[in-house]
């Protein structure tokens, strides 16, 4: 059975600053001859490792609001400098807009049923959101109508 995991991305005000930061990342990791990838490391490593290995995305909440998703690649053991063991969550590239659903801040990530995960904004429901201005979308979000 496939659970997903939701954070916060803490400093980014759009999804278009989730992008441009990952793209960043991806650049300089290649300028530095390393594979670029999507690693995400938190503190915790996920007990329920095969059933977010099954399918499972990370939920980012931006500004209050679940608004995009990445499919989960590979959760591995990172060691900090620090000599701390933590996990590196790794994303595929590809970012998932996906129905706004409000959520409380909390700290580090947490199990999100499958159940309960917003739908991808498709050609249903939200149709022609991902082609719309960020602050359009998000004054829509505000007054509850998307």
């Amino acid at each position: 059975m496939t659970v997903h995991i939701i954070k916060l991305c803490v400093g980014v005000q759009e999804v278009s600053d989730l992008m441009a930061w990952q793209s960043a990342r991806r650049a300089d990791m290649e300028a530095r001859g390393a594979r670029p990838e999507n690693v995400h490391v938190t503190r915790m490593t996920p007990r329920r490792r095969e059933e977010v290995l099954d399918g499972g995305s990370l939920y980012w909440v931006i500004k209050g609001f679940v608004q995009v998703r990445q499919s989960i690649v590979d959760l591995r053991a990172v060691t900090g400098g620090d000599g701390v063991r933590r996990c590196g969550i790794v994303l595929d590239p590809e970012l998932i807009l996906c129905s706004p659903a409000p959520r409380r801040p909390f700290q580090g990530w947490r199990y999100l049923a499958a159940a309960d995960a917003p739908r991808d904004l498709d050609a249903g429901v939200g149709a022609g959101l991902d082609g719309m201005p960020e602050e359009m979308r998000a004054e829509l979000m505000e007054l509850g109508l998307i």
